[in-house]
């Protein structure tokens, strides 16, 4: 079975289990967990940033981001298929008691132009507008890469504007090799940023908040209060701090495997690429492709797929996503392509 699901099915390598077994803990709640605190300022200062704060997961990162920058009754300006607005339950409403404003986008990417028409007057009568959100890479658009230009734009905008900018990074180690930019450099527009470990990196468990001491400090308060205070977490630290070192620029793999599986779907009769770019079907390591209503629908197509070996997930009544990581061989995904022929001839 080869599964393309996503990139959080990924599993530790010996070496990594060696890493979490041999970790110095201590109590990450109470004072300080020495792999905690070291893993903390590893990625703080591969980010560029005063300091980070590491929690469960991404939508933990996210949410405490919301709660750090908003204040109830506040709203914030998001891309309309974004992880925050779209695969965190409403969290910032329930939680936070903070108002989304969606915008369509074009490939993930909202423009300055959009926000500065859909940011709320300053009167009595409207949320006030606090935030602004950005994914990189944009998981619902196909692990398409921010417009850099148009975010050195926004930022700039926001500055002046007094409104806070964050950032879902839960992909940007892949936004890092796929535009060889560093990590600080795609940091440094924004006053928080959220990266993950389980994604692309391999861990099995964990996200970080990067942003300056103050905000950091106040980002532990709220950790505490959405149940995201963690006892002997070195464990789980040390697991990412060995992907930093050993998974990080292997994912231009991840990058050129998605690359030639996307290259020959394009060329399969019934499967079409989700709007791609001009000059290349896929930024990263995850390939969207379309199903031809002839062919049934994507989740029925996604079925065959799975029965014939292949798993994966329909990403909608049209559309399937295949997501490329570290267990994905070359000779798997060239397997894949394989597969996919012979379920087309089937159906």
């Amino acid at each position: 079975m080869i599964d393309l699901r996503s990139d959080t099915v990924t599993v530790p390598c010996s070496g990594m289990r060696q890493a979490m077994m041999t970790a110095i803990v201590g109590d990450d709640v109470i004072d300080i967990d020495p792999t905690v605190q070291q893993l903390q300022e590893r990625i703080a200062e591969l980010l560029g940033k005063e300091a980070a704060i590491f929690m469960p997961s991404g939508t933990m990162t996210n949410q405490v981001a919301v709660r750090l920058h908003c204040q109830r009754g506040d709203e914030f300006l998001c891309e309309y298929g974004c992880h925050i607005f779209t695969y965190e339950q409403a969290a910032f409403a329930s939680m936070s008691g903070v108002a989304a404003h969606p915008l369509v986008g074009s490939r993930g990417n909202v423009t300055l132009n959009q926000l500065v028409a859909a940011r709320r007057p300053d009167n009595e009568h409207a949320a006030r507008t606090t935030l602004v959100c950005l994914e990189h890479t944009h998981n619902r658009a196909g692990g398409k890469l921010l417009d850099w230009a148009e975010v050195l734009k926004i930022a700039s905008w926001c500055r002046a504007n007094s409104l806070r900018l964050h950032l879902d990074g839960a992909r940007l180690f892949n936004a890092a090799v796929a535009t060889q930019k560093s990590l600080a450099e795609l940091a440094e527009p924004f006053d928080t940023v959220s990266v993950c470990f389980s994604k692309g990196l391999g861990a099995p468990v964990g996200s970080a908040l990067v942003g300056s001491r103050e905000s950091i400090a106040q980002a532990r308060r709220h950790r505490k209060a959405f149940g995201g205070g963690m006892r002997q977490s070195g464990i789980l630290a040390a697991a990412a701090l060995y992907a930093l070192e050993h998974n990080f620029e292997r994912l231009a793999d991840d990058h050129a495997n998605a690359t030639w599986l996307a290259e020959a779907i394009q060329n399969m009769p019934g499967l079409q690429i989700v709007d791609p770019e001009p000059n290349r079907l896929v930024d990263t390591n995850i390939v969207l492709f379309s199903v031809a209503p002839e062919l049934g629908t994507a989740p029925e197509f996604a079925a065959k797929l799975n029965d014939a070996g292949v798993r994966c997930f329909p990403f909608s009544a049209t559309s399937i996503r295949f997501v490329t990581h570290l267990h994905i061989t070359r000779d798997d995904v060239a397997s894949v392509a394989k597969t996919l022929g012979s379920v087309l001839k089937t159906v």
